[in-house]
């Protein structure tokens, strides 16, 4: 991407036009905030339970005695060797998030449909704390629409994010957030869920990104994530950008 350079004189002026875009946008995602905490909720009529280190664990279990319940569907499958790429490039942001989440009423957990035994072998190796659950045999990945049999994929387009979604664009175990609130009584309601690129704010290391002087740098979305554990020791040469 080419860059002009001009003076400082001439670069404050295109950097307070740009302010005026930036706060609009602030306004905007106000809004758009407002917007998802007026939708309506679903009251959540089904039992779900868990594979956790504690043992079997229901929905309301995973809230941990708060009122809100954040899912982050982690994409791996019961027979994949590790966790998607994607995904724990997010699960690298959450631990550090947890005393303040849960200090705000809002318990965060990760569920996948690997069993409990590879989710807790690829945790290790990672090196996350965070609270993570096997759905293993449960039918919540798929209620959520993050999950897809080879049956479904082969007869045609999947639901999924709000549309149906072509085969070769799906795949198996796909990503999202879940949301859910537990009233006094105890009943159980999902306000809200997320898919693809929806959560993308909530990724940090994106967002300072975007204000480095390359940006995300990227041709493709998110092309450059790689596990923690498996960059090069030191980072390739920037290519040349003037």
């Amino acid at each position: 991407m080419e860059h002009s350079v001009v003076s400082r004189e001439d670069w404050l002026e295109a950097r307070e036009a740009l302010l005026q875009q930036e706060k609009a946008f602030t306004r905007a995602r106000d809004r758009l905030n407002a917007a998802r905490l007026a939708l309506p909720w679903v009251k959540v009529e089904k039992d779900y339970v868990f594979d956790t280190p504690q043992g079997p664990r229901s929905l309301a279990d995973l809230f941990e005695g708060r009122s809100q319940l954040l899912v982050y569907h982690f994409m791996f499958g019961p027979d994949w060797e590790a966790g998607c790429p994607g995904c724990s490039f997010f699960a690298d942001h959450i631990d550090g998030t947890l005393v303040h989440l849960n200090n705000h009423d809002v318990t965060l957990v990760c569920v996948s449909r690997a069993p409990l035994a590879k989710i807790e072998a690829y945790r290790r190796r990672m090196g996350w704390t965070f609270p993570w659950f096997s759905s293993f045999g449960s039918d919540f990945n798929f209620d959520y629409h993050v999950s897809f049999t080879k049956e479904e994929l082969a007869a045609g387009p999947v639901y999924y994010n709000y549309r149906m979604t072509p085969p070769e664009q799906a795949h198996d175990e796909l990503p999202g957030m879940s949301c859910f609130y537990r009233d006094a009584d105890g009943t159980i309601y999902h306000s809200y869920s997320n898919y693809a690129r929806g959560g993308e704010e909530m990724l940090g290391t994106m967002m300072i990104l975007d204000c480095a002087p390359l940006g995300r740098n990227e041709s493709s979305t998110m092309d450059f994530v790689r596990r923690h554990d498996e960059y090069e020791e030191k980072p390739k040469a920037a290519s040349c950008c003037h």
